[in-house]
């Protein structure tokens, strides 16, 4: 496997669990009630339109060609790294 290969196929797992976390999350909110609920489910939202363009980066990153397959990695990893962060800190809040 080519290092190209490596790295999409580790930030499309890497992604796909993210997103399936957050619907783990988003059970759990179902849970809270009154205040607390819509707060959840408005910071869940906000979490799912962060993931939409990483998981657009991704297609971009699969589809580039060699001349812009680095600009795109990077730019890639910065989306990324923002999606993990902001859901690392909505988790901290959930519990």
């Amino acid at each position: 496997m080519s290092r190209r290969e490596e790295i999409i196929a580790r930030l499309k797992e890497q992604l796909d669990h993210l997103n399936q976390q957050i619907d783990v999350l988003e059970a759990k909110a179902q849970q809270a009630s009154g205040e607390a609920k819509q707060q959840y489910a408005a910071r869940i939202a906000q979490l799912k339109e962060m993931a939409r363009p990483a998981n657009e980066k991704l297609g971009e990153l699969v589809a580039a060609g060699e001349d812009r397959w680095q600009k795109i990695e990077a730019e890639t990893e910065k989306v990324y790294k923002a999606f993990v962060h902001s859901y690392n800190y909505f988790k901290s809040q959930l519990k």
